[in-house]
């Protein structure tokens, strides 16, 4: 029997090993996906522990479960409320046990830090806050929080604030949003509440079946098109009433190829957010010279404020504006916090599917082998999983 020692073992008597309490934790190994018992360990000075209760699956997690991306944390998750359970040292009381908190999962100046990539994150019973995330702010105390579940929403309902609140500069009469993940879906439910009422949404789907979905939906955007179905030509027709906003919604694979099918459609000046991915150096011949990551990574974490934007003109002749972000601001998440308490029911249906930590790992093994989105009969768009209080054991059990 392997047995953890705590960090305090060198005042325990000689011989002794004090056995460590142990917490249940999905852990990526091997390729392969399954609930572990983890060591619980204490805050050190300025750490925070915190009790996960309900964390959300997002696409970023989907490309690491799948070996797309090499971030180095067995325990993923990034979205999702908690309630402090205890403090290092020094840790101000405002973050004192009991207190309900949303973590930003991105530091804005030290890239130590990002939840859920190389850190440890929130699909597990408990997690540790370094320091430095903790002296950052990263921490945020929740005065109000939405319902259990839609608490999986926050941060990505946080990352669309921050895509929104740029791109109403442009006072756009028409929101073209490419993908119909969570991000797509929020965008739309959300765009007449941050971008004004006169709004038209335009939803370009990934795949038919995500069309069917939308279209069945009690909340849906104005226009519905199929990208392999439709492409450039008919999104064309959602340029015709400008200004235009494009929000590109997509996995980091497809991020270029829907902008370039974007610039083929437009007709006139439009404003783009890279929320998308994007691979190292990426770019496109339709705007030459422009280094698109670098364009993305200009804005992290809600600075600078206001972000950082691109103007140049394509080779099909349109002006573009053109800009991204990695991660939000503390003041996006407030703000989507309380947009899911003002209008939950807004929201609600995105939520597809909430489960425990062992059927969430089981899905989890699922999706990393296939892309198929029907899990137990109904398409998966947000994933909520619920975190029970962790069993009294130790690893000693």
């Amino acid at each position: 029997m392997n047995t953890a020692v705590a960090p305090d073992d060198a005042q325990a008597g000689a011989g002794e090993r004090v056995p460590l309490p142990v917490h249940r934790a999905i852990v990526r190994e091997g390729g392969s996906v399954r609930v572990r018992r983890r060591p619980t360990l204490a805050p050190a000075a300025g750490e925070l522990s915190i009790a996960p209760l309900v964390a959300g699956l997002c696409g970023t997690d989907l490309q690491m479960l799948r070996g797309l991306r090499d971030d180095p944390a067995p325990v993923i998750g990034h979205e999702g409320v908690a309630r402090v359970v205890a403090a290092g040292h020094g840790v101000d009381s405002a973050l004192a046990p009991g207190t309900l908190v949303v973590v930003n999962p991105t530091h804005p100046t030290d890239p130590s830090f990002l939840l859920g990539h190389n850190v440890d994150g929130l699909l597990q019973e408990r997690t540790l806050i370094p320091a430095t995330a903790v002296r950052g702010g990263q921490v945020i105390a929740l005065s109000e929080a939405p319902e259990a579940d839609l608490a999986a929403l926050l941060e990505p309902l946080a990352t669309v604030r921050y895509a929104l609140s740029v791109l109403a500069v442009a006072r756009p009469r028409t929101l073209v949003v490419i993908g119909d993940g969570t991000v797509g879906h929020l965008a739309v439910r959300a765009a007449r509440h941050w971008l004004g009422d006169g709004v038209r949404t335009v939803l370009v789907h990934h795949t038919r079946q995500g069309t069917e979905w939308s279209a069945r939906s009690r909340i849906r955007a104005d226009v519905l098109l199929t990208q392999s179905l439709d492409g450039a030509g008919a999104l064309s027709g959602a340029f015709a009433d400008g200004p235009v906003a494009v929000l590109l919604a997509t996995p980091r694979d497809a991020t270029v190829t829907c902008l370039e099918t974007v610039l083929r459609a437009a007709r006139g000046e439009v404003t783009i957010d890279l929320l998308g991915g994007l691979p190292p150096g990426a770019g496109t011949a339709l705007l030459p010279g422009v280094d698109l990551a670098d364009v993305r990574a200009a804005n992290c974490a809600g600075l600078p404020d206001p972000a950082e934007t691109v103007t140049v003109r394509s080779t099909t002749g349109v002006p573009v504006r053109l800009f991204g972000h990695r991660g939000v601001g503390n003041a996006h998440l407030l703000a989507s916090a309380a947009e899911l308490c003002r209008a939950p029911e807004r929201y609600r249906d995105l939520v597809t599917h909430a489960v425990d930590l062992t059927e969430a790992a089981a899905i989890m093994g699922r999706l990393a082998l296939s892309p198929d989105r029907n899990i137990a009969g109904s398409r998966l768009i947000k994933l909520a999983v619920r975190i029970a209080p962790p069993h009294r054991t130790t690893q000693e059990d």
